[in-house]
């Protein structure tokens, strides 16, 4: 009896809702597709009732409302709302990581621009300063060269060695620098198995220290101090190596030379010793 009574209080409903939807409507404006599609939705609500009144009275069976088909959309646009909910999250988390590389490579590029202007101010520097010892260079050599032409030629080396040293050895002591180094030189070459050799190339060197030509002066003292010759002038030669290094400022070659100073001539001079000292101090020597 109840749901005899409920099915026919659904059909009384669903009648009168069918009556209100067969009544004429008033005039509405025919562009106003609002009040079309409600009409369109209450014909759709009235023939759902009026299925679900038949389903009763013929089954007998409660009735089972389906959900609307607008239920299914609404719950599928809220899926695809999770989906892109998700999605918008992931490509955040993607656009930060992206911000944070982006950021880092932008400081790395700063970066490196400060050290390329650096190695450009550095260059710079370098190129100034090899600009100027060229210049300085050049001067120098045309000084050279002046002083050379005038300054008369030595005559002509000796036959004999021990003439040729002995000449050469007297410009020296006449203070005859330039015609005593041209010919130590020529000396050297002309007699490189000589055994006053070695002693000729350190006052070659002596000539070369004295006009400031550190680079040869220190070559030519190495040739003289080969073999650590026992001799009178072999403390002075090492000596004199180490200023040289000194002043083409190679400070660990100077210290190096220093040590074997003391190494190999352990009994040189207290003049010796004391500029050796004051060498090592110039150098900077541990």
């Amino acid at each position: 009896m109840k749901l005899k009574s409920a099915l026919l209080a659904v059909l009384f409903a669903s009648s009168a809702a069918v009556a209100m939807a067969q009544t004429p409507l008033p005039e509405v404006d025919p562009l106003d597709d609002r009040s079309v599609k409600r009409v369109e939705r209450m014909e759709k609500v009235v023939r759902e009732l009026r299925a679900i009144v038949f389903q009763g009275r013929d089954t007998g069976k409660p009735v089972v409302v389906q959900p609307a088909e607008t239920d299914a959309q609404i719950a599928a646009l809220n899926d695809r709302i999770t989906d892109l909910e998700q999605t918008l999250t992931k490509l955040n988390g993607q656009n930060e990581a992206v911000t944070f590389e982006l950021n880092k490579a932008n400081r790395a590029a700063v970066d490196q621009k400060a050290r390329a202007d650096a190695l450009e101010q550095r260059l710079a520097a370098i190129e100034k300063t090899l600009a100027d010892l060229q210049a300085a260079a050049a001067a120098q050599t045309a000084a050279a060269q002046n002083a050379s032409e005038a300054v008369p030629p030595p005559p002509p080396p000796p036959a004999d060695p021990a003439v040729a040293f002995k000449q050469a050895r007297q410009l020296l002591l006449d203070g005859d620098y330039a015609n005593a180094e041209q010919a130590f030189s020529t000396y050297v070459t002309n007699y490189p198995d000589n055994a006053k050799t070695p002693e000729a190339r350190y006052w070659l060197g002596e000539t070369l220290f004295v006009r400031e030509a550190y680079t040869d002066a220190a070559a030519a003292y190495i040739g003289a101090i080969r073999g650590w010759p026992q001799t009178t002038w072999g403390p002075d030669a090492t000596l004199k190596l180490a200023r040289a290094m000194v002043a083409l400022k190679k400070p660990t070659e100077a210290c190096r030379t220093l040590d074997e100073l003391s190494k190999r001539y352990p009994k040189a001079s207290s003049q010796i010793t004391s500029r050796a000292a004051s060498t090592r101090v110039a150098a900077k020597c541990s």
